[in-house]
């Protein structure tokens, strides 16, 4: 491309315009036709706005996002991505702590301090799930039961309670007997995994009432990050001590016998995710000191990518249609990032978050993702529009409850 000429053509315009406004001087004029001749040279436009784009969103900031990472030889046009904010006061930074996630019922949950409120994607509404005392301390992680109902949420006194999000009441809570805050859940239809501080992980059933039914112990560390398996056979758990164990649901053996272990990254694991249609694959992130995606296959119990994303990476999310990942990062420019699998090309760089995005969430549908950071939840677009024979929820839809709604409290 002709940068000189292509500059020529986007400036001529106000030229002329202060040209026409005042006494043009021969010399100036003269100059003017010559660099005509030279830079266009009987060419024709390059690049033309025949009309100015038309706002596809009402009442939502819309952000183009254009990759200048694209290969020269894509005919593919840039990906806009639309995008919705929200106020979230009180949101920690913690790069350990799991304090945002999104039902299967298109409700939101996001702990702010010590207090988890739920926002209703349908119509926008907020609510105060609970709130607990200076004692517990605060809320260090939360995560969606598979039922679209119930709901985990882990306390800074090692403390898990269990709540029914439609009655907006407590149903029972887990105990501990070792002290240490519980940074990470997930669940595997009524078993409830849960990671703790002083690196021990620890299955419960929810249905009964002895719960703990296994405990293991991998990491040395904090347990910071938690993932089952499509399938619910695998978990993934990453930690502190720069480590992943994989573990297998159906064994029966001591507490230390995980499958495997991925001893490559040089910073804390958090970022997991289970590829979703490739089911013995595992991308992970490693924090700052580390900076990389890696992917693991589980089945060879080898590492077949690592890409250096040159920041601290917080949270991956798989498309659930197509074959891209989602990045978000800290410092320094505290952005996602949208991959191109296997290749890892980039799609699309989002930036406006003024602090490192830390967590991330995906809506039911697949196509929307929360991102939370700088005490603001930013709302995108980023995997397209979801089938027509889908519900389609009015975040998803682009029509969207933000133009009510600025502030999750």
């Amino acid at each position: 491309m002709d940068f000189d000429m292509a500059h020529y053509l986007l400036t001529e315009g106000r030229r002329k315009e202060k040209e026409n406004s005042s006494m043009r001087s021969p010399s100036k004029e003269a100059y003017r036709k010559c660099l005509a001749e030279t830079l266009l040279n009987n060419q024709t436009c390059i690049l033309a706005f025949k009309s100015k784009p038309s706002a596809s969103i009402q009442g939502m900031i819309f952000t183009e996002v254009c990759s200048s990472h694209l290969p020269k030889s894509s005919a593919k046009p840039c990906r806009y991505i639309p995008q919705g904010t929200l106020d979230a006061p009180g949101l920690i930074d913690d790069y350990y702590l799991n304090l945002l996630d999104w039902g299967s019922d298109n409700v939101l949950s996001i702990a702010l301090g010590n207090t988890v409120y739920l926002w209703d994607a349908l119509d926008g509404l907020t609510s105060e799930l609970l709130s607990v005392d200076e004692e517990a301390g605060l809320v260090t992680s939360v995560r969606w039961a598979s039922d679209r109902r119930h709901i985990a949420v882990g306390l800074n006194n090692s403390e898990v309670q269990l709540w029914d999000s439609a009655a907006m009441c407590l149903l029972r809570t887990l105990y501990s007997r070792h002290r240490s805050r519980v940074g990470a859940l997930a669940w595997n239809n009524h078993i409830l995994t849960t990671g703790r501080m002083d690196g021990l992980i620890v299955n419960n059933d929810a249905q009964v009432r002895s719960s703990i039914v296994k405990t293991c112990r991998g990491h040395q560390e904090e347990v910071c990050g938690l993932k089952w398996s499509s399938l619910g056979q695998h978990l993934a758990s990453g930690g502190n001590d720069n480590l992943i164990h994989i573990w297998d649901r159906s064994s029966s053996g001591g507490p230390n016998k995980w499958l495997h272990r991925f001893e490559n990254h040089t910073a804390a694991v958090k970022a997991l995710a289970w590829c979703p249609f490739q089911s013995n694959l595992l991308a992970s992130g490693g924090g700052g000191g580390d900076r990389c995606i890696k992917f693991w296959n589980t089945q060879m119990w080898s590492c077949l990518n690592s890409v250096d994303t040159g920041s601290q990476v917080c949270a991956l999310l798989w498309n659930k249609t197509e074959r891209e990942l989602l990045s978000s990062h800290g410092f320094a420019q505290n952005q996602l990032t949208l991959w191109k699998y296997p290749s890892m090309v980039k799609v699309a760089e989002l930036t406006g978050h003024t602090s490192r995005v830390l967590f991330m969430a995906q809506s039911p549908d697949g196509c929307t993702v929360a991102s939370a950071g700088d005490e603001t939840l930013k709302f995108w677009n980023v995997f397209g529009t979801p089938e027509p024979s889908k519900p389609v929820s009015k975040v998803s839809a682009n029509v969207g409850p933000f133009t009510s709604v600025s502030r999750i409290r």
